[in-house]
């Protein structure tokens, strides 16, 4: 027989929990700032008792980690199988998320060092992202058309739109993200595609 509770069960009190939680701090994120969010401040707006929180996440920032997580798996752009566009629109919907409200927090929380190791945070925000413009290489790169690999993604889209949200660098909006898929997919040519690279 089992020995796991009722509670831990998908759907049952830990996930409403759970789901009232991740409410309360994105919530409280949009209304106050990711800092000045904190663990009583989120409990009191979720209607759950300080200490679970406490026992469940430990800090503010391994619960905005969670949060992070659990927005970037349920939210994915849609892909047409074109390889311009796609990354455009992978691209874009990077930016955004980035870009919106404690979206640079939610990232700084998920590498932040005082986050559960277990977690690894840093490489679990790359796989996501990597996963992400994956995808819209694949269709391309089945038809046998010329794709650029997933490090150059990586280094000449992902990378240069980090750097600039995170520094708050004018201009960094949704035509920049495009131009840098541009300049990507003009470098990579027609042609047949070479062999796929990837970042793992």
């Amino acid at each position: 027989m089992s020995t796991k509770s009722k509670d831990s069960r998908p759907g049952g009190r830990s996930a409403r929990v759970r789901a009232a939680v991740h409410q309360a701090t994105v919530d409280l994120v949009h209304e106050v700032g990711a800092d000045k969010v904190t663990i009583p401040a989120v409990a009191r707006r979720a209607g759950v008792n300080p200490s679970s929180l406490y026992r469940r996440w430990g800090t503010i920032s391994a619960l905005l980690a969670d949060v992070a997580t659990r927005q970037h798996d349920e939210e994915t752009p849609e892909l047409r199988g074109e390889l311009r566009e796609d990354l455009e629109r992978v691209a874009v919907w990077t930016l955004n998320d980035l870009s919106r409200p404690g979206g640079v927090a939610f990232f700084r929380a998920e590498v932040a060092p005082d986050v559960d190791d277990r977690r690894a945070g840093l490489r679990e925000c790359l796989r996501r992202v990597s996963t992400r413009f994956q995808a819209a290489l694949e269709a391309p790169a089945r038809r046998g058309e010329r794709t650029p690999s997933l490090e150059q993604v990586l280094d000449r889209v992902v990378a240069p739109l980090y750097f600039r949200v995170v520094f708050s660098i004018p201009e960094t909006d949704e035509a920049y993200a495009r131009s840098l898929v541009a300049e990507l997919c003009d470098d990579a040519g027609p042609g047949p595609a070479a062999t796929p690279r990837s970042s793992a």
